[in-house]
């Protein structure tokens, strides 16, 4: 899907799905004697998950996303996989206890919302932080693997000094404790790029990442949160159908496989987008070969020195390359 700067709603609305909607959620309420019943798509454990409208959009995710992540979960009553995906999310948000926040859209009565998400099949979950949409996965993932790209979600929130990323992890546990990153937020360089990523400014907080590393070169957590706003920038222009096309179409086309790279890694599938650059690499050389190779070191920015992916793709990249 395309990845839009900012969301507008467009399209004419389907009364009759609006009608249809309501009519199923009170005959919900009515069969299990409260306004969403119990563990069905629009139940709301422990106030981290809450249902969103085209009237309340702007308010609920686009102005809330400013201090916590918002996690999308579009879905419809007659959708099978949706009622298997939605409990998963509704049990970890829960975990989460306000780390991030669960906004669920019933597709069939938000049409207009569904149009500017470009919803093309559901169940679809997207992430929205300071305003940027984040792109997330379609289909009933299993729990594990919905956990897994939650947890790539809440490293970029860390690392971008997020209020909503002191809450647990996605596995249910605290989360460690922020150190010298979290201290390192009272600089005014780092406390200008949060404030740009609280407007919805990716351009602005990469600047201030910018001079922060012209005056402190190596400054290990502008560099990581420069690689993570370069990355949203990035998917943020991209027509993810069109690039996951144009590389399945063209394995040689570096360009196409470095923007699908990006939407994996956005996405929380960080092996696969690592695989995929070390497969450019393995199977280019020349320029083709050094722009892949320095796009893949790009890419390890984003993630701590230590990190298992990471330690895991230099040792095949060191294998490729010498």
């Amino acid at each position: 899907m395309t990845q839009p700067r900012e969301f507008s709603l467009y399209g004419a609305v389907d009364l009759g799905a609006r009608q249809a909607a309501a009519q199923r959620k009170e005959q919900a309420a009515a069969r299990a004697g409260g306004p969403d019943g119990p563990g069905g798509p629009g139940s709301q454990p422990d106030g981290f998950v809450f249902d969103v409208s085209e009237d309340t959009f702007e308010t609920d995710v686009l102005e809330r996303s400013r201090t916590v992540p918002v996690v999308m979960d579009l879905w419809a009553e007659w959708c099978g996989p949706c009622k298997q995906l939605s409990p998963i999310l509704e049990k970890l948000a829960a975990e989460a206890n306000g780390a991030w926040v669960l906004a669920k859209v019933d597709v069939d009565a938000n049409p207009q919302l569904s149009a500017a998400l470009q919803v093309q099949s559901i169940p679809m979950v997207v992430a929205v932080i300071a305003g940027q949409l984040v792109p997330g996965f379609l289909g009933a993932l299993p729990e594990a693997q919905v956990r897994q790209w939650l947890g790539q979600l809440m490293q970029a929130v860390k690392q971008l000094s997020m209020p909503g990323a002191g809450g647990p992890d996605p596995d249910g546990e605290a989360g460690p404790d922020a150190g010298p990153a979290a201290e390192a937020y009272t600089e005014p360089g780092l406390i200008e790029a949060q404030q740009a990523m609280e407007r919805g400014d990716l351009d602005a907080a990469a600047a201030a990442f910018e001079r922060m590393l012209a005056d402190t070169p190596g400054h290990p957590v502008a560099v990581q949160g420069l690689a993570q706003v370069n990355l949203f920038r990035r998917v943020n222009s991209y027509d993810e159908a069109a690039a996951r096309k144009a590389a399945a179409a063209s394995p040689g086309d570096v360009d196409a496989q470095i923007k699908v790279a990006d939407l994996d890694l956005a996405s929380g599938r960080a092996g696969e987008a690592f695989d995929r650059l070390l497969g450019v690499i393995r199977r280019t050389a020349g320029e083709d070969r050094n722009r892949a190779r320095l796009h893949l070191i790009g890419l390890f920015d984003i993630f701590p020195p230590r990190d298992s992916r990471v330690t895991k793709a230099r040792s095949t990249l060191s294998s490729l390359l010498f």
